[in-house]
């Protein structure tokens, strides 16, 4: 089994087609991003007692709240740790293991629901399913930055699209499934957690055996690195270990961490936001399309963010999200006064394209910044700003949404102060990227050490 999952294995031979990775890529990232759609199980899971309304011992909204920022939490521990182990070892056996917990995450979460214990949910789809998340989300990206050099934002946005848009399949079929598993006992989700579990499980195992790697002297037919790569990084490499120590890695790991922070409390909290600031004019079915709207953009920011930054250039692509994202966060509140879930949705549709966004375009600005040999470990270690921002983000909308309302602030205003607060975020991330510029020559991996790390990789 070893040798089946070896990197040496899955060397691609002369000749191989490149897009065929990018189909393996998004079966484990339209999996992996069912964890998105997590918001459509909060109200059933805080009834998981009651049935139709909350009863004694039910969970609270801040408990279940708690599932999704330690998946998130161990996802960039996971990313970080397994970053060089993925380098080591190829996608195969990587794309192989975030398989086997995100299945089993889904296993022991059911066992969690069916014994009411919040503990065992936190184990199930947190820990272990957040090593699931870490490992299936880096799985991709190395492996197609190195098959599409010549198109690095574009690749990254195939790698990472699907799990921007795995909410998108997610949130309704989630919510047919306990639907269809729902009594008058019973809210339907033990049995919508196997379901998904299995499912996932062997998606992600038939796009982990589906990777490929290319040869470390490949490159596109009739492509030549343009002249400017110098400027871009292509012309030297970093380690990881050295990476870490320069000022442009903390500088990225900020910018992605007031990024993220700013878009995942909206997506932790989508369904219950638009129903309570858009009160009995919002069924949660259509919370649950909104959720799945969201998902879609969320997608296709992905995929159009990182596409256009091969043109307009990364520091430029994250400085108009960091721009126009403040003016979008405060024009929230007003949508919400003027009753208008039209505006109120064009809006958070627009910020989740740039929250997307940034996701998929940061392993190319890695790449510029770090060049390509080690991006992998590299986006693994920068991950932790995500974990953190998995914190931040939802703890930020959660605790301040509670402390207006204990203030006795209408539920449809509970949400203004903190957009203005994640307005300002924003203002301090387009700083950051401002200052972020050229490694100096001194952290620049030597030949020798190149070659060395490349001989073990083939061994």
């Amino acid at each position: 089994m070893a040798g089946l999952l070896s990197r040496a294995r899955i060397v691609a031979p002369p000749g191989f087609n490149r897009w065929l990775v990018p189909p393996a890529a998004l079966a484990i990232h339209l999996c992996i991003g069912q964890a998105y759609a997590l918001s459509v199980f909060k109200i059933p899971l805080a009834q998981a007692i009651g049935i139709t309304a909350p009863a004694p011992g039910d969970w609270s909204f801040s408990e279940i709240a708690s599932i999704f920022q330690i998946a998130i939490f161990f996802l960039g521990l996971s990313a970080a740790f397994g970053g060089t182990w993925l380098e080591r070892v190829g996608p195969r056996a990587s794309g192989v293991a975030a398989a086997l917990c995100w299945g089993t995450a889904f296993l022991v979460s059911a066992l969690a629901v069916q014994l009411h214990n919040i503990w065992l949910l936190r184990l199930g789809y947190g820990v272990i399913g957040g090593c699931g998340l870490g490992l299936g989300y880096i799985t991709p990206v190395s492996t197609l930055i190195k098959w599409f050099p010549d198109r690095r934002g574009m690749a990254t946005g195939l790698a990472i699209m699907g799990f921007g848009g795995g909410a998108m399949i997610a949130s309704p079929l989630s919510q047919q499934l306990m639907e269809r598993f729902r009594t008058d006992t019973d809210v339907g989700i033990v049995s919508t957690f196997l379901t998904l579990g299995a499912v996932y499980a062997v998606a992600m195992l038939v796009g982990a055996f589906a990777f490929r790697v290319p040869a470390h002297d490949w490159k596109p037919e009739g492509w030549t690195p343009p002249a400017t790569a110098a400027a871009k990084g292509a012309a030297y490499h970093v380690s990881a270990a050295t990476a870490v120590k320069t000022r442009q890695f903390w500088l990225l790991w900020l910018v992605l961490f007031l990024n993220v922070t700013a878009g995942i409390g909206i997506l932790e909290q989508a369904a219950p936001m638009i129903q309570e600031l858009f009160k009995g004019s919002v069924t949660a079915s259509a919370a649950a399309g909104y959720t799945g709207l969201l998902s879609l953009f969320n997608m296709g920011g992905r995929f159009f963010w990182s596409s256009i930054s091969d043109r307009l250039g990364r520091k430029a692509t994250y400085a108009v999200f960091f721009v126009l994202g403040p003016l979008l966060y405060l024009a929230i509140p007003t949508t919400a006064a003027m009753g208008s879930v039209a505006l109120f949705v064009a809006a958070t549709a627009i910020i989740l394209t740039m929250y997307g966004g940034g996701f998929a375009t940061i392993p190319a600005y890695l790449a510029d910044t770090f060049g390509t040999h080690n991006v992998g470990a590299i986006h693994g270690r920068l991950l932790t700003a995500w974990s953190l921002a998995g914190l931040a983000g939802p703890e930020l909308v959660n605790q301040l949404r509670a402390s207006q309302l204990a203030a006795g602030v209408a539920p449809s205003e509970a949400y203004s102060l903190c957009m203005y607060l994640v307005a300002a975020l924003l203002v301090v991330g387009f700083v950051c990227n401002l200052f972020v510029g050229r490694v100096p020559e001194v952290y620049h991996m030597t030949a020798d050490a190149l070659a060395a790390e490349r001989q073990a990789a083939a061994r």
